[in-house]
């Protein structure tokens, strides 16, 4: 097995810690707990920390970084399909479980978005109610609506959710 490097980065909404091997990012999750951070980084680990900064700075919309997310085939279907949302935008639940071919897997769809391990990279957080509700983040509703909210002052847009793959009421 791969060794697992760590850093950690302290975002305006809370501690991130990055786990890394040499060649992939395995897991960017919120923190919540205190504990004493142990720090062995290594070169991907510093860049993903690198570009999580440039995120919340304003500086970068899209992340250059190889992943290796851990889960079933159909968890990884659906995380990929989250990749496919641009900076800005949403996408209702409803449309992603569309979107990978089965629009009744809507709960297993958001039980697979919930189990995505590599929050902000892989875009969980863009995923929202069909009533555009927002509705399930691992990392706590309030940092969904920050991160939301985030890209929407950086594209300069009122504060409204906009759909990716469906027609703006």
């Amino acid at each position: 097995m791969n060794e697992l490097f760590k850093n950690y980065y302290n975002s305006p909404i809370g501690l991130i810690g990055i786990t890394a091997t040499e060649t992939s990012i395995k897991e960017v999750s919120f923190i919540d707990s205190e504990f004493k951070i142990s720090t062995n980084s290594c070169h991907l680990a510093d860049e993903c920390y690198k570009q999580l900064d440039e995120y919340f700075k304003g500086a970068r919309r899209e992340f250059n970084l190889p992943l290796m997310p851990e889960g079933t085939d159909f968890q990884k279907k659906v995380w990929d399909e989250l990749l496919k949302i641009p900076f800005g935008e949403t996408l209702s639940y409803l449309n992603q479980a569309i979107n990978i071919g089965d629009k009744k897997a809507i709960r297993a769809v958001a039980n697979a978005n919930g189990q995505n391990k590599i929050s902000i990279i892989i875009p969980c957080h863009r995923v929202i109610g069909t009533d555009g509700s927002l509705t399930g983040y691992a990392g706590g509703l309030w940092r969904k609506k920050w991160l939301l909210e985030h890209e929407d002052n950086l594209l300069g847009k009122e504060k409204q959710l906009n759909f990716f793959g469906e027609e703006n009421a």
